[in-house]
């Protein structure tokens, strides 16, 4: 007689085993009709699972993540089963849910077209309306090596000969057609609703080894309604346009090349907005009382060793052994390098706490297919900063880090700042009671910000708990980029140590902290936060002096030397164009201000402004415009 806790506390009896439809039902009936899984003790489970002790339960439809997730799964099946329909002897090898969809992977030879894509689709609308019942087998694994080998699933079969094997082996089925799975799944195809879409196709390696064959991936998205679906397709239709490096090619700021992949070749344009931003934190840095350091590039492999980093990154990072046989790595982080110079002289608690920045290069094998122009690099600079002080310290530090950040977001144009913050993990280094205070400290952070934020229990790092920034842009997409984690464990590692006031040598804690996290990464965020269209005062060149005639040469060379003194980044355009083709040229590459110049701006000393993106013109005396613009040529705070 299984008793069941529901979510709220309430418990239900029942008289012998029920399944999920049945406590779903019991609840009530809209609930039942709703309903998609169910989780047992925690562990998420099909409807139809059978539930005979005491237990504590909660019914997911598609509203909840969980819910939403297990649609996208069952559609990746879906999409699997269509495929071998319409094309048999295609493969199919692994389908998972992945951020905002799901893919699969298949084997064939020949490529899937834009029209295979949509007869797919109309199959797989074809399936749900047949609403074939699915269910769940579990079978030996050398029966179902043997079953997949004999219909010509190889990928398959090497997938479950890679399960140990005294391991059973989890199968669902929708009707005929059945894939290796642990699910769980919805109790029929008709359950996924129509609300799906492949989006494209591309090239993936079996497994993600170059090495191996290439295979065919087919990506897809899944909702649980259509105004959700459309809204979706919206999103990315204008995450196209905002595509970074079509825009920065446009705005000509940064390339790539094959002789160096992964990493940026800045142009002067993108240079100049690389370098407004590190300025701009470094004002925001030394106003809040950070050292500026910088650490070398390449350090001994022994260094690396004893922060711990070669065993847990050893595989992503650049490596050397010089003619005297020493070995050493280019820095995938700048943490170690950081402790060293804390480590130079004696420090005493009266120093702490210390705060050193750096903006440090630093290099991490990425695989070639996950390169993605400056959202995914491989060579990079980190805004980041450590901050060694007792553990007393641990709240206020942890509470001006969080402001600083908020701060500088806001001054960037993102308002909208989720948190997710993560605890203690099961395998951890460090005092028990110093994880309390740590945990306690970042939760208080938290909560003074006043945000929304998450918690992922258990998930933060070995050496101590975590916060992550996430911004929201524009367009409603999610970015991470901020990090504040307290390490309790690198310092010691290190050898870091200070006096405190009883007179004996203590090891500080260590708040690892960046707030771009890349700054090439944030850049290509903030251009497609802002279509290309940034802020004022972060504009790579934010006037452009256009003469009508050669006759005004000289009156826009001065009114340019007049910007710049003042501080503006401006150039003059003297090309032998018309005013027509200048004006096209340069709202292309997202100039914010062009000042056009003839015989009137001569004779009164003005300046005639053409906006970006508006036909209206306003002239303006020129000292009046020096004066207004250079006030505005700073960041919101500054």
């Amino acid at each position: 007689m299984p008793e069941i806790t529901l979510p709220d506390g309430k418990k239900i009896n029942f008289e012998k085993s029920i399944s999920g439809f049945e406590v779903a039902e019991k609840i009530s009936k809209s609930l039942s009709k709703q309903a998609l899984l169910i989780s047992v003790d925690g562990e998420l489970k099909d409807l139809n699972h059978s539930i005979s002790k005491d237990s504590s339960i909660k019914i997911f439809t598609s509203k909840d993540k969980e819910g939403l997730e297990t649609i996208r799964h069952d559609t990746a099946h879906i999409l699997a089963m269509a495929v071998q329909e319409l094309f048999p002897g295609t493969q199919v090898t692994i389908g998972p849910v992945i951020e905002d969809g799901f893919y699969y992977d298949f084997a064939r030879k020949e490529p899937f077209t834009t029209e295979d894509l949509e007869k797919i689709e109309n199959k797989m609308k074809e399936i749900v309306d047949r609403d074939e019942k699915t269910y769940r087998e579990v079978w030996k694994r050398s029966d179902a090596i043997e079953h997949f080998k004999k219909k010509g699933e190889i990928y398959k079969a090497e997938i479950i000969e890679s399960i140990p094997e005294e391991e059973d082996v989890s199968l669902y089925f929708h009707g005929d057609w059945h894939d290796l799975c642990r699910g769980p799944h919805l109790s029929s195809t008709g359950k996924i609703g129509k609300y799906f879409k492949l989006t494209k196709v591309s090239g993936a390696y079996w497994r993600g080894d170059s090495n191996n064959e290439m295979l065919q991936r087919v990506y897809g998205t899944s909702w649980s309604t259509q105004k959700e679906l459309d809204d979706y397709l919206n999103r990315i239709e204008e995450a196209e346009k905002r595509d970074h490096r079509k825009i920065g090619k446009e705005m000509d700021l940064f390339h790539f090349r094959e002789e160096s992949p992964g990493s940026v070749f800045w142009h002067q344009k993108g240079w100049s907005l690389f370098q407004k931003l590190i300025s701009y934190m470094r004002m925001k840095q030394e106003t809040a009382g950070y050292q500026e350091i910088n650490t070398p590039e390449i350090l001994d492999r022994s260094l690396w060793e004893k922060s711990g980093h070669w065993e847990k990154f050893g595989a992503n990072m650049y490596t050397s052994t010089t003619p005297d046989e020493k070995v050493f790595a280019i820095k995938p982080m700048n943490c170690p390098g950081c402790v060293q110079v804390f480590n130079q002289g004696l420090k005493s608690y009266r120093d702490l706490p210390l705060k050193m920045s750096e903006f440090g290069k630093v290099h991490r094998y990425e695989p070639s297919g996950a390169l993605h122009g400056l959202l995914r690099v491989r060579a990079f600079t980190q805004d980041d900063a450590h901050i060694f002080c007792t553990e007393e310290q641990i709240t206020e530090e942890c509470l001006t880090v969080t402001n600083l950040i908020l701060e500088i977001y806001k001054d960037l144009g993102f308002e909208e700042v989720i948190l997710k913050y993560s605890d203690r993990p099961e395998l951890r280094v460090g005092d028990d009671q110093v994880w309390d205070k740590s945990e306690a400290a970042l939760l208080e952070a938290i909560k003074a910000s006043k945000l929304e934020y998450s918690i992922n229990k258990g998930e933060g790092a070995f050496y101590g708990p975590k916060i992550e920034f996430v911004l929201r842009d524009a367009i409603g997409r999610d970015w991470q980029c901020g990090t504040l984690q307290v390490d309790l464990n690198l310092p010691g590692r290190l050898g870091a140590s200070f006096v405190d006031s009883d007179g004996n040598k203590k090891v500080p804690v260590m708040l690892h902290r960046a707030l771009f996290g890349s700054l090439e990464r944030f850049i290509g965020i903030l251009i497609e936060n802002y279509s290309g269209k940034l802020p004022f005062w972060l504009c790579p060149i934010q006037t452009i002096v256009i003469p009508i005639s050669s006759d005004f040469d000289d009156y826009a060379k001065e009114v340019n030397i007049q910007l710049k003194k003042v501080g503006l980044s401006s150039e003059v355009d003297l090309k032998n164009h018309n005013l027509n083709y200048k004006i096209r040229e340069h709202s292309l590459t997202k100039v914010p201000m062009l000042l056009i110049c003839g015989k009137k701006e001569v004779d009164s000393n003005t300046v005639t402004i053409r906006r970006l993106d508006s036909k209206k013109q306003e002239t303006m005396d020129l000292k009046e415009f020096l004066k207004k613009y250079s006030a505005l040529n700073k960041a919101p705070s500054i």
